[in-house]
């Protein structure tokens, strides 16, 4: 399969990376379109395939089109795609909050699948969920997603608008983690800790916790009551989120998130 990226920041070089580790797509038949010149004297130290800054006629020689570019830039980006796509090609977008429609509408073109991968896909643990227009045969959405896959795992949601709920769920979701972890480790610094050592603390606890959720035969309640022994140290900060309402201020958090990518998807 031949790939065009068009937009290579960070999700867009984590998908083409992801491609060249599987050796999913040869070097050669890589298109990269970047308009930022300093990151197209980057892409050339990488050397990952052509390298160019505009949206010419060869863009209808790749089999596969990556949208990755901000959702502001569409406007001026699809003006150029539109006048080079070709029928037989599928756009594979990556663009918060932009539908299915909106791109078919602009490109004059059919075949889009919508993804919203999140940023550990730049290590190859992301997870993407994605959906498609009916114009996408069974065959070319297999494809997509062996190449999805690349980047960690990936949901095919076959309601469109499900994919605002998956932006404020999982394509946010490193922010909330991130904030959590932060809070931890000034927790950490004001009971005496060095950053560091309250950054190891924490980060470790992280990741053995997470292994902890996927390996043991036990719901959530059932680990969290595991640590937290009646009248011990973990009730006492358990009683404190409670008090606060934690869980429901998170809630609200990603509802609101959630609202704010339905906003933007109806432009």
């Amino acid at each position: 399969m031949k790939i065009a990226i068009i937009g290579c920041g960070n999700m867009g070089m984590a998908f083409a990376r992801a491609f060249l580790k599987f050796d999913l797509v040869k070097k050669e038949d890589f298109l990269l379109v970047e308009k930022s010149e300093d990151r197209m004297e980057s892409l050339n130290s990488f050397q990952p395939g052509v390298i160019t800054g505009i949206i010419g006629p060869q863009i209808g020689e790749y089999d596969l089109i990556i949208l990755s570019v901000k959702p502001q830039d569409f406007t001026s980006v699809s003006a150029s795609l539109r006048d080079v796509v070709k029928p037989n090609q599928v756009v594979l977008s990556i663009m918060a909050g932009v539908t299915i429609e909106i791109i078919q509408n602009a490109l004059d073109h059919k075949a889009v699948i919508r993804a919203m991968p999140n940023t550990p896909a730049m290590l190859g643990m992301g997870i993407t969920a994605y959906s498609a227009s009916p114009e996408v045969d069974i065959n070319q959405l297999r494809k997509i997603e062996n190449l999805i896959n690349a980047t960690g795992r990936s949901v095919f949601l076959e309601d469109e608008d499900q994919l605002n709920a998956v932006t404020a769920l999982s394509g946010s979701g490193p922010a909330y983690f991130f904030y959590v972890v932060k809070a931890m480790i000034e927790a950490g610094k004001q009971m005496g800790f060095e950053e560091s050592v309250a950054a190891l603390l924490v980060k470790q606890t992280m990741l053995g916790s997470f292994h902890l959720i996927n390996t043991a035969d036990k719901s959530l309640d059932e680990l969290i009551k595991a640590v937290a022994s009646k009248g011990g140290t973990t009730e006492a900060a358990l009683r404190q989120f409670e008090a606060g309402k934690l869980d429901e201020t998170l809630k609200n958090g990603i509802i609101a998130a959630q609202l704010r990518s339905t906003e933007l998807s109806k432009g």
